[in-house]
């Protein structure tokens, strides 16, 4: 049995689980980073994504993965803390949209099907101390973050 001719081949990750950096370059915590970093047996022994895969740091090694596969599709998901430190575009991350704009640039350079998932969980610690999802103001927020990557990532 075959795929059909055109057939999409792709790969999945998310922010906190595959970059890593997780204070470099200017990124604000999430509530991961906070949630990790509590200790107990929070976590399976008391691991954190501050490493992850380091994807953050290398990023052309995952590209030669992604192309050595063959992908056509690749789904990552952005950082909202690494792009808005605060959550909000009071303070804006100019690193990180760098790096985010990186990997788009290089994926489409390489044929590569760029899909951005705007939030995976990993929602900015300020944020979440103004009272995160369960805040209305949160719809606010939401919108300008956004907006925001619409504009520049």
């Amino acid at each position: 049995m075959a795929f059909p001719a055109g057939f999409g081949w792709g790969a999945v990750t998310s922010a906190y689980q595959v970059e890593g950096g997780w204070d470099a370059d200017g990124k604000g915590p999430s509530v991961w980073d906070t949630f990790t970093h509590q200790g107990g047996e929070r976590v399976f022994k008391n691991q954190t994504g501050d490493v992850a895969c380091g994807s953050y740091t290398l990023w052309e090694e995952d590209l030669k993965c992604i192309k050595q596969l063959g992908l056509t599709h690749y789904r990552f998901s952005l950082s909202w803390s690494r792009l808005l430190p605060d959550g909000t575009t009071g303070f804006i991350n100019q690193k990180g949209i760098d790096y985010y704009n990186k990997i788009i640039n290089d994926l489409l350079t390489n044929k590569v099907t760029p899909i951005v998932a705007l939030y995976h969980i990993d929602l900015s610690q300020a944020l979440e101390d103004q009272g995160g999802w369960l805040s209305e103001a949160i719809i606010e927020s939401f919108d300008e973050y956004a907006r925001f990557c619409f504009r520049y990532v």
